[in-house]
């Protein structure tokens, strides 16, 4: 049988750490891996003490810590960005740091990046991305590693993933981290993508909420519902899988406001250094907050990928920019958008849960397959001034249940998440 020239190697690396195996293959100073229906690392005997100074309060704390460093991870496809992404409980007086030290393929290596500061909660510390990381070869742009010049055919060949979980000195609490991985990737600069033939007809039911509806409420997180695409699309598949939030974790939300769910979704995703809603590892870890949950961030190769898991019943956030005239029936162009999609017309056009809506009754569209495809797919684009701008190739969020089924389980495998 002859190879089908359709699947090339796919130009994505998603790695992951999640069973006690890999948490006990990894180097630890002060923490411990954990046994059970979800292994992890916790806090054993703390490494140390150190003090932080939280850049958004100002306050300076001492906080007890640990490490868990990951084995060496050789990139199947050397790479030109890396995402790192993680799941985690972080209880009251808790929080942790990702970050990632690589190997170029000059044999060099990058300083250890922090990929983020996150902890569930903003009373702490204020969740955050940290700015201003360059060794003049790479850059990390808020909650991504870039090649700064791929065009030097420079890559990144390997990484290294560093946890520090944090607690108050003379407790006994812990941060639990249950998944810890990221996604290398070189995807060819381009302004179009092969199309890919229709496969697949099926729709799944999934809560719509609209942004829009919350406009100027909670402007300190991103100037309100305008901006909370990332958010809104994250609680529509939060609730899919059957997460819901108490009266008491939504007593804060004014009682006049629809769906304060929204609200809560865009606090607790909130980067305090990016002022936005919108950090893809960020939603990622809010979703894992819910019990019986996980996420990831990944980069998918073709809407058949979206159709294989589909088919398997799990959703997809996707991020995309456009044009209006380029995406029919949007009504709106965007420099980045996040949108659900939950399925597939007889014709293969995208049924997608779209957030820009201006109701929750209107937030399901169908969109064109062509069109949708090349503005999720492509890495460039033309914006409203003629100028060649990046596009997010393929980038979505995947969220599927902590113990996904066997049919799950095949559907994630096939396009790279295990």
């Amino acid at each position: 049988m002859s190879a089908d020239p359709d699947r090339a190697p796919r130009p994505v690396d998603y790695r992951a750490w999640t069973t006690f195996h890999d948490w006990r293959g990894g180097t630890a100073r002060g923490a411990r891996p954990v046994a059970g229906a979800r292994p992890g690392v916790v806090v054993g005997t703390p490494a140390g003490t150190t003090d932080y100074t939280d850049p958004h309060t100002g306050r300076t704390a001492a906080w007890e810590y640990a490490t868990w460093t990951s084995p060496v991870h050789r990139l199947a496809v050397p790479a030109t960005e890396v995402i790192a992404s993680w799941n985690a409980h972080t209880p009251a007086g808790t929080w942790i740091q990702v970050e990632l030290l690589g190997t170029y393929s000059d044999g060099t290596d990058t300083p250890w990046y922090v990929m983020g500061r996150w902890a569930a909660d903003d009373q702490d510390i204020r969740r955050t991305s940290v700015d201003d990381q360059s060794d003049g070869k790479s850059s990390i742009w808020t909650d991504t590693f870039s090649i700064d010049d791929a065009s030097t055919g420079l890559r990144l060949a390997s990484y290294r993933l560093r946890l520090t979980l944090h607690r108050r000195p003379g407790t006994r609490a812990t941060p639990t981290v249950w998944r810890l991985g990221a996604m290398g990737s070189d995807i060819p600069d381009r302004f179009t993508v092969p199309a890919s033939a229709p496969g697949l007809a099926g729709e799944l039911r999934v809560p719509r909420y609209s942004q829009e509806i919350h406009k100027g409420q909670y402007p300190e997180y991103d100037n309100g519902g305008e901006a909370w695409c990332s958010p809104t699309s994250s609680q529509m598949i939060v609730e899919y899988w059957g997460g819901r939030l108490t009266k008491q974790q939504l007593a804060w939300v004014d009682p006049s406001y629809a769906d304060p769910q929204v609200c809560h979704a865009a606090r607790y995703t909130y980067d305090f250094q990016y002022a936005g809603c919108g950090n893809w590892p960020f939603n990622a870890a809010y979703a894992a907050t819910f019990p019986g949950l996980q996420g990831v961030v990944t980069r998918l190769g073709s809407l058949t990928d979206l159709e294989t898991l589909i088919a398997a019943g799990i959703p997809a956030i996707t991020s995309q920019s456009f044009l209006e005239k380029e995406l029919t029936g949007a009504g709106y162009g965007t420099s980045g958008h996040l949108m659900t999609v939950i399925g597939f017309t007889a014709d293969g056009d995208v049924i997608a849960n779209d957030p820009a809506s201006d109701d929750n009754e209107a937030v399901r569209r169908v969109y064109k397959r062509r069109e949708w495809e090349n503005i999720w797919l492509r890495t460039k684009r033309y914006n409203a001034t003629g100028k060649v701008v990046s596009g997010t190739g393929g980038v979505c969020y995947l969220y599927f249940p902590a113990h996904p089924s066997p049919r799950q389980r095949k559907a994630l495998a096939a396009v790279g998440v295990r």
